[in-house]
Parts: C-alpha cells; sequence; structure tokens
C-alpha cells in the first residue's frame, strides 16, 4: 500500500492533540523528549517476536503534515488556539528515531524503537507508530509459528477475506511473508510488494460446470503448469480425488505437464490425506502434491503432522492474518527521559505491578553472540553512552534477581538500535521486502532450539547494564520515599 497516497496525519488519539496544545500553550513545544516503544510479553507464550512493519511507518513519517482540511477541522473543534494551529500549519518533522529492522527477533522489555525530538512531535506519533509495529510484528510473529510448525512444508497465507478491513489483508500479507509463509491469496500485497500471489480455485467453479469432471478438465487445460484442483465439492474420495486423476492423466500427462496438485478443504485432513495419497500413488502420480486448507494454525498442524498425514503444503486463512489465538500484540510506548539546559533528565513510570515499571533513559540494545556457535546468548539493554567492549569478559545479569550472574566470554555483541530519522531526515533505506525475509530467517536460526518451543519456550535473556540498573534502583529508591 502507498501511503503517500492518504493523507494520515491525523490518525491520531485525540489525546495527542489536546496534550500537544498544551504543551504549545504552555511554552514547551521545543522540550526536547525521549520515548521507547517496547511490549511486555510474547503472544500465544512464545519464546520471541519478529519486528515488522517499520517501512510504512517510514512512509509515514515522510509525509507528516497537516492539510488545510486538517486545520479547518481542528479548528471546528474549539479546543485549540490559533497559534497552535499556525504551528500545524508550518509543522516540520524535526526528530531522531532509532530502531529495530524488520525481521529481527525481539523479546520484552526492550526498546524496539525510540524517539528523541520535540515532545508535541515525539507524542503526536505515537498511535501511528504502535499501530504499525504492532499490527505487522503480530502478523509476522503468528506466521512464524505456523511456518515452524509445518517442518518445511510450505505456507500460503489465504485470510484477506477475514481480515480486519483492507490494511489488514494486506499489511497482513507483507507481514507473513517475512514470517516465512511462501505467499498469499491477496493480489494486491503481490503488487505492491512482490508477496508471490497464488490461488487455484473455489466450491463455485467446480458448482458451475455441469460436472465435476468437466470443471476439472477445464480448468486444467487452461492452467496446465498451475492445476490444483479443489477435491472435496462432492465426495472427496469416490468422486473428487478420482476425477483428478482422470484429469491428470488425460490433460496433464499425455501433453507433457507435471500431474499438478489437490487441494482438501473440509473434513478430517488427516484421514482424507492418507487415503488421498494411497489413491494417487496406487495411479502412479506419486509426484502429485496435496495441498490442505481450512481453519489451520500452528497446533492443528502440529497435530497433523504428528498423525503423519502425507501432506505437501498448507493454505492458512483467518488464524493466520488475524492472530486469532492472540490477536493484539501489546506494544506500548512510554516517555523515558527530557532533556533541560542540554542536560538529559531521566525519568520512569512506576507500578504495582513490577512488569509495568519502566527503564528510564536514552538507551541501546545489545545482543551478544557467541562466537563459536553463532548462537545468541543474551540482549543486554545499555544506557545510550555505554559500548560493551567484546574483547574482554563481561558479566551478565538477571535485572529482578541480581544473584544470578554469568561471566561471558569469546562473544560478539551486536548493536540493534539503527539510525531511521536524524533531524527528521530519514537516513535509512529499507531494505527489499526478500532481503528482510532472508535476513529474518539467518536471524531466527541464531536462536537456541529452547527458546524455539512451542510450549514452556526458554525465556531468552534481556538484561540491563549496570549503569542502566542503577540508575534505575535510583529512581526507583527516589520516588518512593
Amino acid at each position: 500500500m502507498n501511503l503517500k497516497s492518504i493523507n494520515l496525519t491525523l490518525l491520531v488519539d485525540f489525546y495527542e492533540l489536546t496534550m500537544a496544545n498544551g504543551y504549545f500553550e504552555s511554552g514547551m513545544e521545543n522540550q526536547i523528549a525521549y520515548f521507547d516503544m517496547f511490549f511486555r510479553r510474547v503472544p500465544d507464550e512464545g519464546g520471541f517476536a519478529i519486528m515488522a512493519g517499520l517501512e510504512q511507518l517510514i512512509e509515514y513519517l515522510k509525509n507528516l503534515t497537516f492539510t488545510e482540511e486538517d486545520i479547518e477541522y481542528l479548528r471546528s473543534k474549539e479546543l485549540f488556539s490559533e497559534n497552535f494551529l499556525n504551528y500545524l500549519k508550518n509543522f516540520k518533522f524535526a526528530c531522531d528515531i532509532y530502531a529495530i529492522p524488520e525481521g529481527t527477533p525481539i523479546f520484552p522489555n526492550e526498546p524496539i524503537l525510540t524517539v528523541r525530538g520535540p515532545i508535541i512531535q515525539a507524542q503526536f506519533i505515537e498511535t501511528m507508530i504502535l499501530l504499525s509495529i504492532n499490527h505487522q510484528s503480530l502478523i509476522a510473529t503468528k506466521s512464524n509459528r505456523i511456518v515452524r510448525a509445518a517442518q518445511g512444508r510450505p505456507v500460503l497465507e489465504l485470510g484477506a477475506r477475514r481480515a480486519q478491513g483492507a490494511d489488514g489483508a494486506i499489511l497482513g500479507a507483507r507481514a507473513a511473508y517475512i514470517g516465512g509463509c511462501k505467499g498469499t491469496a491477496c493480489t494486491i500485497s503481490d503488487r505492491d510488494f512482490n508477496v508471490p500471489a497464488l490461488g487455484t480455485m473455489a466450491h463455485s467453479w467446480v458448482q458451475t460446470f455441469d460436472s465435476e469432471y468437466e470443471a476439472f478438465k477445464r480448468y486444467a487445460e487452461l492452467y496446465p503448469d498451475n492445476c490444483t484442483l479443489l477435491v472435496d465439492t462432492y465426495n472427496t474420495l469416490k468422486q473428487g480425488v478420482p476425477n483428478a486423476i482422470k484429469v491428470f492423466k488425460e490433460v496433464l500427462i499425455a501433453n507433457g505437464h507435471q500431474p499438478g496438485a489437490i487441494r482438501i478443504d473440509s473434513g478430517d485432513a488427516a484421514y482424507l490425506s492418507k487415503k488421498a495419497r494411497k489413491l494417487l500413488d496406487e495411479a502412479g502420480l506419486t509426484e502429485t502434491k496435496i495441498v490442505i486448507s481450512n481453519s489451520l494454525d500452528e497446533y492443528i498442524i502440529k497435530d497433523l503432522l504428528i498423525q503423519n498425514a502425507p501432506i505437501d503444503s498448507f493454505g492458512v486463512g483467518e488464524r493466520l492474518i488475524t492472530s486469532k489465538t492472540e490477536p493484539v500484540f501489546g506494544g506500548v510506548y512510554k516517555i523515558v527521559a527530557v532533556e533541560k539546559n542540554g542536560q538529559m533528565i531521566p525519568k520512569i513510570k512506576i507500578s504495582n505491578n513490577i512488569e509495568k515499571i519502566t527503564n528510564p533513559g536514552a538507551k541501546q540494545v545489545f545482543r551478544l553472540y557467541d562466537r563459536d556457535t553463532n548462537k545468541a546468548i543474551a540482549d543486554v539493554i545499555s544506557l545510550a553512552h555505554e559500548t560493551i567492549d567484546d574483547t574482554k569478559p563481561y558479566t551478565i545479569f538477571d535485572p529482578e534477581h541480581t544473584w544470578k550472574r554469568k561471566e561471558i566470554t569469546n562473544f560478539m555483541a551486536r548493536p540493534l538500535l539503527t539510525p531511521i530519522f536524524l533531524n527528521g531526515e530519514c537516513v535509512y533505506e529499507s531494505p527489499s521486502l526478500e532481503d528482510i525475509v532472508t535476513y529474518s530467517k539467518e536471524q531466527i536460526e541464531t536462536l537456541w532450539e529452547e527458546v524455539l518451543r512451542f510450549e514452556k519456550p526458554h525465556r531468552y535473556y534481556v538484561d540491563l547494564s549496570e549503569e542502566l540498573w542503577t540508575l534505575k534502583t535510583e529512581l526507583l529508591e527516589k520516588h518512593s520515599k
């Protein structure tokens, strides 16, 4: 989707505007503030999530401007001062933004995107940051779970008609591709993002013809090199598969083409795929593939493979595109510092709920890799000015149970937060979607198998540097008095 063609400037929560007007009227329009986006838990109790949605956020920020129509709408609310509206009329984005690149495995409580800039601007872009990153990260994460459950068998995203609106379908297909799906049924996502569009037929095609055989025959004649026949319109084993076999032999093989595939979209997928495989093999069609669809998710796919169902690929729709088992990615956006007289003043949010206590200050995230295995050992959240010298031993420790410590040696430290905008100018070139997919696969391979488990995965360590931990402790003590 080309966000340049749509004015999304007012896609904000209204309080962002009332606060912006308040900051302006209080003489704070040039107050520099720092905000972090992070999330507190992985959907579906998984071991990791996948960063996605950054490219669309970049396009939004590049085109952030208030039209006359926007200004007139705000004036009609009779809440905003004319001086503030004039500020918006002459608005120029001026923030610094750092983010973890798309496709990177991400973990709870670490900043995945940070903003530094005038507080009006940094606050104003909150909704679009959360909307863009939350949605696509959710779908990429869910898709990857499904892809891993398929154990190397291709997974196709087929959920456009069940998505929550056009953006949910189009950008969801993009995110699913980042998560590892091989293609989508959503054609516009192929046009705009080069996510391969794939498809076969609906039951209506079969029902339109006088017989299932005629429907299959005509389809095979039209698409001899892309022929997948939907065999469950009437009776899968007594009619569908036998008719498919007949057409494969008479139309495809007889004319030098490969014998296509069959798709089963209802019934007991394990039972039907085993019986269908037997019929195909007995007919000599051992190379014909079996595709299964119909309300699949990672749990059903795992069960099918445990039952040794001879399935070659999966089409997954509503449970993928909506992440049905957990349809919310709980990313949040919190202020962590302000600048006064050129000095950064860290801020902290305190809560009786420990997981809601924020980490103060401008920060960086380092991922530590074992040099021998290239496996990720842990992430360390540090203050922005800190570095980790990977030529020397480094001690990581649990930020809650500080006696749990481990000395790391023979490791490589890689900073994850990358500059995206500096002083409002984009300094980052978004990779191609194919490059993001390749990068994501490589990065997931650096995670230990224990982190990849579906049930009770090992908790990947996200620790604080000693300097950040000390700062957080001091602020907690200060505000608890």
